[in-house]
């Protein structure tokens, strides 16, 4: 019996949803790979407990923000554009309100786009937000209430838009 029995099967299983993850935490396809990857290579060595002992799904949600929030500390940040694409007839309104929204995200403090990513787009309680990143149910309603605010005075155009709406 392999120590990493169980490994491959998270992994497909879950890839989808940890890589959309990434990818909100990070803003970029290729970033948010390595991210991935950075961590799914540091999960492996802990499978075995992992898989008997734990969660392993929440153990690599946590280990993903904490890597993320590690990176952006030792990475210079990104530089969205300041206006979105001009309007084309191969962009829909979907299209536009996503690019909007990415951009808006990336002007976020690290902390305050993870909250927003695990709370919106992972669907995670307040709770369960705080276990993520290690803080208190307190710091991640605050987190979330500046956040938004933030997001509302950055891309007031995404005001009247559903999460549900833009993830797709």
């Amino acid at each position: 019996m392999d120590h990493h029995d169980g490994f491959r099967e998270f992994v497909l299983a879950r890839q989808q949803s940890l890589m959309r993850t990434a990818y909100l935490l990070m803003g970029d396809a290729h970033l948010a790979e390595d991210l991935l990857q950075s961590v799914l290579s540091k999960v492996v060595g802990q499978w075995s407990k992992l898989s008997r002992s734990g969660n392993p799904e929440a153990y690599t949600r946590k280990a993903l923000v904490n890597q993320y929030i590690s990176w952006r500390r030792r990475h210079r940040p990104e530089l969205p554009s300041a206006h979105p694409p001009e309007r084309s007839t191969s962009y829909d309104e979907a299209t536009l309100d996503r690019i909007v929204l990415r951009q808006a995200l990336a002007k976020l403090g690290r902390k305050q786009r993870a909250v927003i990513v695990l709370r919106f787009w992972e669907d995670l309680t307040e709770a369960q937000t705080a276990d993520v990143l290690g803080c208190s149910i307190g710091t991640v309603k605050s987190q979330t209430h500046r956040a938004l605010a933030r997001l509302r005075e950055i891309a007031p155009e995404l005001m009247d838009l559903h999460v549900e709406e833009v993830a797709r």
